[in-house]
């Protein structure tokens, strides 16, 4: 597989374990201290425990990151690329399973299809969920079955060109009256924003900060 980065590099460049609630503005890293505070402040103190699957797609050419275009009639994130994700009901284990339950429920990716690599810090998106992101290889022979309520489209992204800065357009966000400096991650007619482009953000630093 000719990638940048083997799945032994990105196993060891992932937590383990889920993060602690100190390590959950990481999608901010680069930023001041003051200026977290203020995000953390801004945020709705509401928490609702989610958990989303960032799977990984093993193909000959290299690693590409399934995504999907949420449906339009959506009360929450309407449109948006994402990953495959939601609520972390009491039935669910963890959040690893709960990524997985979704996947499933949403695509209709088999679990026995994903191989768990590791967690990304907590990350905080401003309506009001602490979302939990679990990478996991996925077996390329994977076969979808869309919720069409929920999902409008799912399409792969070679993860070379997602981790390739020259491909991340730098954006200026506001949060009430706080301006935090954001990346885009446009790709053909698609624009991948908001938690998923932190999300990835934080992995691609993850990676390039482990030789």
């Amino acid at each position: 597989m000719d990638s940048l980065y083997s799945k032994s590099h990105i196993r060891e460049a992932l937590d383990a374990d889920v993060t602690s609630p100190e390590e959950d503005m990481q999608w901010l890293a680069g930023a001041s201290a003051e200026v977290t505070s203020q995000v953390r402040a801004s945020i709705t103190a509401r928490r609702v425990p989610a958990a989303v699957l960032v799977p990984l797609v093993e193909r000959d050419t290299g690693l590409t990151v399934l995504l999907t275009q949420r449906a339009a009639t959506l009360k929450d994130h309407a449109g948006q690329i994402s990953f495959p994700g939601g609520r972390i009901e009491p039935e669910d284990q963890d959040a690893w399973h709960a990524a997985l339950r979704e996947a499933y429920e949403e695509i209709g990716l088999l679990p026995d299809f994903v191989e768990f690599a590791g967690y990304l810090p907590d990350h905080w998106v401003i309506t009001g969920f602490l979302v939990t992101p679990v990478v996991g290889f996925v077996n390329p022979q994977y076969q979808l079955r869309i919720a069409r309520e929920e999902v409008h489209d799912v399409f792969e992204v070679p993860l070379d060109f997602i981790l390739d800065a020259a491909n991340h357009k730098p954006r200026r966000r506001q949060l009430g009256e706080l301006t935090i400096d954001v990346h885009d991650i446009p790709y053909g007619d698609r624009n991948i924003w908001g938690a998923t482009a932190g999300m990835l953000m934080t992995l691609r630093r993850m990676l390039q900060s482990r030789p």
